[in-house]
């Protein structure tokens, strides 16, 4: 796993002071920035997830209604390295389709947890709308921080109203991070961080109560704390999904609901570009 934290911030502030960018904006840059961990194909690392092919479910469990996309065992990432509250070990699969959807929401089967120790077996889904995607291994990974797309940390930052030289700015910023060697490395699936997304953020539509929905608790996603979304993960699709243009499907849930293992309240997106 290669580290590429070290450091990062102090060569920000100098590039961004170089280019005479505002240093408040340029700390609130930093602290935006979450822990991520990229996964890709190639190397000749331990495995750390497997995509594609037939899904290793438990004996006698439910057959998720989408294909299978992913594997991740988690035992394979360092303690921390997320920034959530994942299980220790054990393997947490991701399942979705390919039918675009921007607005997203919530899905009970897109995420499964396997305890490390269940006995499972490769369980075709035999869906008859879509052949399972191409099988691969992912054995290089990246640990390093991730930063909200410009867009994202302007609104976050000055709301709905951000005007034009604020957007230019989170712009500006966005280009000296990546400058000083920020940008995402190449990359099939991110565990944590910031979505990276060809149309819209995940997270964003996920805090708007509207969008969210019910909690499930008898209140509403607001009171249940509606600004807790995280992203657990965004998939990039292959090149064998030629039905989207630059696909990705992203997976967020509350923090607290990642904490207490309930992915039957996963969220799930899926765009292309």
């Amino acid at each position: 796993m290669t580290d590429g934290t070290m450091d990062g911030p102090s060569r920000f502030r100098a590039e961004a002071a170089s280019r005479g960018l505002p240093s408040e904006e340029v700390e609130e840059w930093i602290r935006t920035a979450l822990p991520a961990v990229y996964m890709a194909e190639g190397g000749d690392g331990p495995l750390v997830a497997r995509a594609g092919g037939d899904p290793l479910l438990p004996h006698g469990a439910p057959k998720p209604s989408d294909p299978f996309v992913a594997s991740v065992d988690l035992a394979a990432l360092p303690p921390g390295a997320t920034g959530l509250p994942l299980p220790a070990d054990g393997h947490l699969l991701f399942f979705a389709g390919t039918e675009v959807q921007g607005i997203g929401g919530q899905v009970p089967d897109a995420v499964m947890y396997v305890p490390a120790g269940t006995p499972s077996t490769p369980t075709p889904l035999e869906h008859a709308w879509r052949k399972p995607y191409q099988p691969r291994e992912l054995r290089t990974v990246w640990h390093q921080s991730s930063v909200p797309m410009p867009e994202s940390f302007a609104l976050g930052r000055w709301g709905d109203l951000a005007d034009d030289e604020q957007f230019e700015l989170a712009d500006e910023l966005d280009d000296a991070w990546s400058h000083v060697g920020g940008y995402r490395p190449p990359w099939a699936l991110q565990i944590g961080g910031h979505p990276v997304s060809p149309q819209n953020d995940p997270i964003h539509y996920a805090r708007d109560p509207g969008e969210a929905g019910p909690s499930g608790r008898g209140g509403s996603a607001e009171e249940e704390g509606a600004g807790d979304w995280v992203l657990l993960a965004t998939w990039k699709y292959g090149d064998d999904v030629t039905e989207l243009d630059s696909g990705v499907a992203h997976w967020v849930i509350r923090r607290r609901d990642l904490a207490d293992r309930r992915f039957d309240r996963v969220h799930r997106y899926i765009e292309m570009g």
